[in-house]
């Protein structure tokens, strides 16, 4: 299973980017995909999540953390096994390392680190301002 994050780099504040993370080994499709950050001498904390396709109801499958929502975009392309996230309106306090992650097969999302069966290496974000 390898999962490769891309699309970091260093930007100002106010700008946008957007990251992607291509997964191999593992029926990308029906893992919900998640993005979690880490930034110096803090926890690794969730930042977006997007469910699988075997997980029905109402809404997009979309979940974000406070900080980003109606900043980022979470959003998945099951036939490139690819997740994105779309950055926009950055801040410093969005500098961190950003991590991809896939959870349970249920396809659910969570927030909790502990719940990811895979990981990538991550890619740094800094924003200055």
């Amino acid at each position: 299973v390898q999962l490769q994050a891309s699309g970091g780099g260093l930007v100002q504040a106010g700008d946008s980017l957007r990251l992607s993370c291509a997964a191999s080994g593992i029926t990308f499709s029906i893992y919900g995909m998640h993005w979690f950050r880490q930034a110096p001498g803090k926890e690794r904390e969730f930042v977006a999540g997007i469910t699988g396709s075997g997980v029905t109801g109402s809404g997009d499958g979309t979940t974000y953390a406070d900080s980003v929502k109606g900043r980022f975009t979470i959003s998945r392309d099951n036939a490139k096994s690819t997740v994105y996230l779309q950055m926009n309106s950055v801040k410093g306090e969005d500098t961190a390392v950003y991590f991809c992650a896939a959870g349970q097969r249920s396809g659910f999302v969570t927030s909790r680190r502990e719940a990811m069966l895979h990981w990538g290496k991550g890619t740094q974000v800094t924003v200055s301002s």
